[in-house]
This record gives C-alpha cells, sequence and structure tokens, in this order.
C-alpha cells in the first residue's frame, strides 16, 4: 500500500515537472475545463443569482426614490412657474393700469377684486380698499382700458362696486369724435351697453368712442367708456336703438384704479382719505342713474 502510494506521488511528480517543461497536458486541461465549466456555473449559480438580485432591487429602490424626487421637483418647479407668470401678468396689468391717460394731478389707488356677484341680473364687485384708504360711495372705478363703474358700499376694509353694466347704473358720455352728449345705460349683459333718446339724424357712427363728460362731477372727463358697435335707425320711430361695448375688460380684470376728481383731490389727505375740513357739498350722489346727460 505504501508502495502504491510512494509510486503514486512519484508519477505525478514526474508528470508535473513534464507538463511544466514540455506542455503536454495543456490541450487535456483545456478539455477538461470545457466539459467542467456547466458544473461550475450551476454551483455558482445560487450566489451569482444572489448577488444580481440583490443589485437589482436596490438599483430599482434607488430609481424610485429619486423618480419621486424628481417628480416632487419638477411639481414644486412647475407650481413656482406658473405663479412666475401670474405674477408677470399681474406686473404687466399694473404697469398698464399706471401708464394709462389720466390727468397728472388726479389722485389714484388701486385696489384688487376679492370677488363677484354671482347673481346674473347684478354686475357688482368686492374691492379690497374701505373708509380707511379714503374710499366714499361714488368713488370712480377703472381699469387700463376704460372706466368700470363706481363704488356703491363702503365698509372700513372694504367695498362694493357696481359696474357700467349692471341693469341699474347709467353714466353721463360724449361721443369723442362729435361732442355729442349721451347716457349710457347697463343691459346686465357682461358687454353692452345702449344709448336711449338718441335722434336718427344725431351724429353718431359705428366705432365712435364714448368717454365721460365730467357734467355728473363723479367721473372725471375724458376717460373712455365703450364703442358704437350697432346703429339701428327705424324711419318710424323717433330714436335710434344704439349698442355700446364698454372699453374696460369687466370680466378679466383683478386690479383696478380707484380716482378722485378734481373737486375732491384736493380735499383728500396724503393716504386719500378725506380731510378733516373736506365740505360734505362736494361729496357724489350715490345713485349714478339720477345725473343729467346735459
Amino acid at each position: 500500500m505504501a508502495m502504491r502510494a510512494a509510486l503514486l506521488v512519484l508519477v505525478s511528480v514526474f508528470l508535473m515537472t513534464l507538463d511544466h517543461r514540455q506542455q503536454h497536458l495543456e490541450a487535456m486541461r483545456a478539455t477538461i475545463a470545457v466539459v467542467l465549466y456547466p458544473l461550475e456555473y450551476l454551483v455558482s449559480l445560487p450566489a451569482s443569482a444572489g448577488t444580481w438580485a440583490s443589485d437589482a432591487f436596490a438599483a430599482r429602490s434607488h430609481l424610485i426614490s429619486e423618480n419621486e424626487s424628481l417628480r416632487s421637483r419638477q411639481l414644486e418647479l412647475e407650481a413656482r412657474l406658473l405663479k412666475f407668470d401670474a405674477l408677470l401678468a399681474e406686473n404687466s396689468r399694473l404697469r398698464e393700469m399706471l401708464q394709462s391717460p389720466r390727468k397728472v394731478d388726479e389722485r389714484l389707488l388701486v385696489a384688487e377684486l376679492l370677488a363677484v356677484d354671482m347673481d346674473p341680473f347684478k354686475r357688482q364687485a368686492v374691492l379690497n380698499k374701505g373708509s380707511r384708504a379714503g374710499v366714499y360711495r361714488g368713488h370712480p372705478v377703472l381699469d387700463a382700458k376704460g372706466v368700470m363703474g363706481q363704488v356703491t358700499e363702503v365698509s372700513p376694509i372694504s367695498s362694493v362696486a357696481m359696474l357700467i353694466t349692471d341693469p341699474s347704473h347709467a353714466i353721463p358720455v360724449q361721443v369723442n369724435r362729435s361732442g355729442l352728449r349721451a347716457i349710457a345705460l347697463g343691459t346686465g349683459e357682461a358687454d353692452r351697453l345702449e344709448l336711449p333718446h338718441i335722434p336718427n339724424n344725431a351724429d353718431i357712427r359705428v366705432g365712435d368712442l364714448l368717454v365721460t363728460s365730467g357734467l355728473d362731477r363723479r367721473f372725471p372727463p375724458g376717460y373712455p367708456v365703450a364703442e358704437i358697435q350697432h346703429i339701428d335707425k327705424d324711419p318710424t320711430q323717433p330714436y335710434a336703438s344704439i349698442v355700446a361695448r364698454p372699453t374696460a375688460e369687466l370680466e378679466r380684470v383683478r386690479e383696478v384704479l380707484l380716482i378722485w376728481p378734481d373737486h375732491l383731490a384736493e380735499t383728500t389727505d396724503s393716504q386719500g382719505a378725506p380731510a378733516k375740513d373736506a365740505p360734505e357739498a362736494d361729496a357724489p350722489e350715490p345713485d349714478a342713474q339720477e345725473a343729467s346727460p346735459s
């Protein structure tokens, strides 16, 4: 037994020496490696599969977390972008309002719409300025395009404005081209005013601009009110049917201008509130429809 073991050892040493010097067993080792590779692969497969699964789940978890983070960041940036766009639009509207035609010495105050009346038969809006800011009943309200209406109710921190399209509103106007005076009545529709009692032979045309006449001592003269859209002259009727469209963007604006007429601007303090010694007789009447067109 010992002789056999010694013989095998000697043979092994001889073969290793021969292989090391002559490389005779290289082809045999390659063949054996090819034959044993599937077995080695199967033996190492569980460990490899475990490692792959661990890496795959870790990568998926990381991707999910990163995706959620990026989605949240995207929503945040989109919200900021929307706010940025809104601020740009608001800034543009304010710049346009402040550059709108007006007398240099007229006082003005920027207010914001808080709410609008949902009653289809009324055209009213709530403003965020009240008597503390000097707002009074009858205060003219404008936007960058023209006259919007006037204040009818006042509280310390807010007020209610009646728009010129309200059925109970009337405003003295004149045709900017010819100087013809008239009264523009609200109809309850958002884009429609009517001019009653205009003779068929009156000098008025489609496209004429109507501006405030200032004869009511409430609205300063010269501010755009509406543009003539339609004139229907019936020979059997003494007066023409005239429809005008307001120049102000009554259904779109969020910021408005409150202005003081000349006869009230000098009786207000630096904050816009009426001065203590201001004569009450100069304050405008609350109902615009009582004003005379001439």
